[in-house]
């Protein structure tokens, strides 16, 4: 079996040195790295979601820590955790529901199916608590009321009967990793279509001769705006440049090369345009479980003037980019300073910015990331349809177990 730490190690490499452009791109080959790792995992004869927990964990704190300002990674890690729960807690209730079965499977020939015994309610409970012990039928057993235990078998079928259970044991292990590695695969399916289905929504939000404000260069943004297109809408796009990197430049190409009518302003011009807006459509770096949002430098201001005007502020973010973290925990890392070249030309500057001299210095500030507040959105349209933020934690509670939702090197939450 070949070893999954190479495959690691490269996308460790390319985390660190900021290889990866786009909260997609890296979400998806985190799910792609994991989905490796489980299925080179070797599975004990017991507690086999705990074994592929920690190797998910282990990985996953890893790649965590290699870019912390990248959300994504974290929501996948977390994401693929909770998918090994729920498979798990899946197949301990199928377990039960066949222990149940067969045991009134020794009644009378005459008695009907419907007339056997079932398990209670509170032998699915206890299941349902003891998911990450020992998934074996002895461990379910255990779990059982008195009432519902099978009868013990003679020493004679002892033998086989362990014969019976290790083989069971086997069998729900490779089960187990089956549909983990089937459910990881959907997810894998998600991240990619979910361009897609956030633009099917397209013509719902955006109507005849409207004018749309946006900021920098989001996928998303450009395939929801094409999609409104393609239904015979016809509008105007208000691009904002995104100084210092300039990311509107390179949308408002895209949409003028699919036909739509875009103009660029500056990013001091959002104020004195934005009266003219129906509607401002951005992207999102990260939707936190409040409801707020980690985007590009600059949508703070953009948010703060469509409130100003009673502009409806709309956040288009694909499942993959909502984080179960609050934007005050200490684990989310909200900006990232990048290069000051990106603002100065060190050749021009290069006496204000040595200090060596004794006379003043000049300091080059360049935040990544701003952090525009739930107040200040609208709604927010995801794969999943259109929700307002207080209503975001619930969405994110379907994703996301409580258990994982601190994966890092020093302490992990339910371990």
């Amino acid at each position: 079996m070949p070893d999954v730490q190479p495959l690691v190690n490269g996308f460790l490499s390319q985390l660190k040195k900021r290889k990866i452009e786009g909260s997609q791109a890296t979400a998806k080959q985190t799910a792609e790295v994991l989905r490796s790792v489980i299925s080179q995992q070797r599975l004990p004869h017991t507690n086999q979601a705990g074994a592929l927990i920690d190797a998910v964990r282990a990985v996953g704190e890893q790649l965590i820590a290699a870019n912390p300002v990248e959300i994504a990674v974290g929501n996948i890690v977390r994401r693929v955790l909770h998918i090994i729960r729920e498979e798990d807690l899946s197949l301990a209730t199928d377990a039960i529901a066949g222990l149940g079965i067969s045991a009134g499977s020794d009644d009378e020939d005459d008695v009907e199916q419907d007339d056997h015994p079932v398990l209670s309610a509170a032998a699915v409970a206890a299941a349902a608590r003891s998911t990450l012990r020992p998934p074996s039928l002895q461990t379910l057993l255990e779990d059982m009321p008195d009432s519902a235990a099978v009868p013990h078998t003679s020493s004679s079928g002892g033998e086989s009967e362990g014969k019976s259970r290790s083989a069971d044991k086997g069998s729900r292990g490779r089960k187990l990793k089956h549909d983990v590695i089937e459910a990881v695969n959907d997810l894998i399916q998600d991240i990619s279509t979910c361009h897609e289905q956030i633009a099917e929504q397209a013509v719902e939000h955006i109507h005849h001769n409207e004018v749309i404000l946006t900021l920098g260069s989001s996928r998303t943004v450009l395939e929801f705006l094409c999609a409104a297109k393609e239904k015979k809408r016809s509008f105007r796009v208000f691009v904002v440049e995104g100084a210092p990197r300039y990311q509107g430049h390179v949308l408002a190409k895209d949409l003028a090369a699919r036909g739509l009518q875009a103009t660029v302003i500056t990013d001091s011009a959002v104020f004195a345009m934005i009266s003219r807006v129906n509607m401002v459509i951005v992207g999102a770096h990260a939707v936190m479980a409040n409801g707020g949002v980690i985007a590009p430098v600059g949508l703070n201001m953009v948010a703060l003037a469509a409130q100003r005007h009673a502009v409806p502020f709309v956040v288009l973010a694909g499942s993959h980019k909502l984080c179960p973290l609050y934007p005050h925990n200490p684990e989310v890392l909200l900006n990232e300073l990048r290069s000051p070249s990106e603002l100065l030309d060190f050749g021009e500057f290069s006496d204000c910015l040595d200090s060596a001299s004794g006379a003043g210095s000049l300091h080059v500030v360049n935040p990544a990331f701003d952090y525009v507040p739930p107040k200040l959105v609208s709604l927010f349209i995801t794969d999943t349809g259109g929700h307002n933020p207080s209503y975001m934690y619930r969405l994110i509670a379907d994703y996301y177990s409580a258990d994982d939702l601190v994966v890092k090197g020093r302490t992990t939450a339910g371990s």
